[in-house]
């Protein structure tokens, strides 16, 4: 596997968590670490992360 393919694959993995975190974000769905509750505001802030990742990724397998 090439330096270029691992970094499309990265961004690929990153696009896939970044739409998982959105569902979970408008869906509201309610997510319990323990005794913890994650907040709504925690997935949209992992969506980001992801999407800024999946750029970067993408954007290396370019160059």
């Amino acid at each position: 596997m090439t330096a270029n393919q691992y970094s499309l694959l990265a961004a690929l993995i990153f696009v896939l968590v970044a739409v998982l975190q959105m569902v979970r974000a408008v869906t509201g769905l309610p997510i319990t670490v323990g005794q913890t509750s994650i907040p709504t505001w925690a997935s949209w802030l992992a969506c980001g992360v992801a999407v800024v990742l999946a750029w970067l990724g993408y954007a290396a397998s370019r160059g």
